[in-house]
């Protein structure tokens, strides 16, 4: 008997569960991206599930749990804790069958995702300060009103459901040799690693998983790191990985790889430049891996899943300025000037000179360490590249002036 035949998922389910959800969730593409190869030196081939109705693949595996359930169990209606992705999958596919869905989110879920959530039709209750808490509501509710729980990943159904990613991108690209994939709780990568390694058992699943939240690696290696703080990264900022979904994490996934903020917000930024798509932090986690871990990729034909879409947009706006700081296209310069008329005008003179766009100027008179007649000018400016803002910087000091950047934290 093989490790397969002990986990309860197998490749008949995900095949079962591909029929079954075929034509009511999108066979989203498969497709190469030269510019990301050329970038990472692997080749690149990115499963655009952002572009699915909700956004996120999470409406496959709560579709296949909704269409396995009895008449008796649809018509009372199920039950979730979620205030993300799967809620939504969950609320739209329910609505499209006729299935009642509550919803128990946490009382400081963003409002914008209980709107969403409301708009597809779902009964949102909040309840308690944390998910553990609207999880346990959630549960104890499930008994009072004879409903259905629907977990997010630690269920057969859920995760062959899930594991239709998986078989579609090893049909429309089967030179593939390694999956990376995002796990939060384990149900993209279970279902996604069975239907891989029953197809081809040589190709490698990589997971990845947050620097900040790194719950199923310590699993996994037996390490005891912290879970804790503000990821970007909050589709997959899960505490408590799945006890089901560990067991095949065990089994067939090669290896747990972490990434850093600052990896995520990299590829959040260079998926929408690039590939032209929105990507929520955890939906690009995986393109994080290949630009943090670049050794282990080099040569190999590599499959990205961007899981989801779904970021604010004051987020993403702010990622985007950041990396626009980070690759040295906008910057915040600070000059020490004597405090009299005409003070500025050098200074200007010098940006003109180097074709600098300059676009906030933020005078200090008072909060500084120097002298009376002294201030600080912060100057924010535009330039084309960090050659050219570093150009900038010499020419100011070469004119005489004390010139710093603004580093971002």
């Amino acid at each position: 008997m093989s490790d397969l035949d002990h986990l309860p998922v197998t490749l008949d389910d995900v095949r079962a569960a591909h029929a079954r959800v075929s034509g009511a969730v999108i066979r989203t593409p498969t497709l190469q991206s030269q510019t990301l190869s050329a970038m990472t030196g692997a080749n690149i081939y990115l499963k655009f599930e952002n572009l699915q109705f909700t956004a996120a693949y999470k409406e496959r595996g709560a579709l296949n749990r909704l269409l396995l359930m009895g008449d008796n169990a649809r018509k009372n209606g199920v039950i979730a804790a979620s205030a993300g992705n799967h809620a939504q999958g969950l609320a739209y596919h329910g609505k499209r069958l006729g299935v009642p869905v509550t919803i128990v989110m946490p009382k400081l879920t963003p409002t914008v995702k209980v709107m969403q959530t409301e708009a597809h039709g779902a009964t949102v209750v909040l309840y308690g300060e944390t998910f553990e808490a609207a999880n346990a509501h959630a549960r104890a509710l499930e008994g009072e009103r004879s409903l259905t729980f629907v977990h997010p990943f630690d269920e057969p159904d859920i995760i062959a459901g899930q594991g239709t990613v998986a078989l579609e991108m090893l049909e429309d690209a089967p030179d593939i040799d390694t999956l990376v994939v995002p796990i939060g709780g384990g149900g993209l990568i279970s279902g996604m690693a069975t239907a891989a390694k029953a197809l081809r058992p040589e190709l490698r699943v990589i997971g990845v998983e947050a620097e900040l939240y790194p719950s199923m690696h310590n699993v996994v290696t037996g390490a005891d790191a912290p879970c804790t703080g503000d990821t970007l990264a909050e589709g997959i900022a899960v505490k408590h990985p799945g006890e089901l979904t560990r067991r095949f994490v065990k089994t067939l996934v090669d290896e747990i790889l972490l990434v850093s903020e600052r990896r995520l917000e990299e590829a959040v930024s260079l998926l929408l430049q690039i590939e032209k798509t929105v990507v929520e932090g955890a939906g690009a986690a995986g393109l994080a891996a290949l630009l943090e871990h670049a050794d282990q990729f080099r040569g190999r034909t590599v499959g990205i899943v961007l899981t989801g879409g779904n970021i604010d947009t004051r987020l993403l706006a702010n990622v985007l300025l950041r990396d626009q700081v980070r690759s040295g296209r906008l910057a915040r310069i600070r000059i020490r000037l004597q405090d009299r008329p005409g003070a500025l005008v050098n200074v200007f003179r010098v940006i003109a000179e180097q074709n600098v766009n300059v676009l906030e100027i933020y005078h200090q008179r008072v909060f500084t360490d120097l002298p009376a007649k002294g201030l600080i000018t912060d100057i924010e400016c535009e330039t084309r590249d960090a050659p050219h803002l570093a150009r900038l910087i010499a020419a100011l000091r070469e004119a005489g002036y004390d010139v710093s950047q603004v580093e971002l934290a």
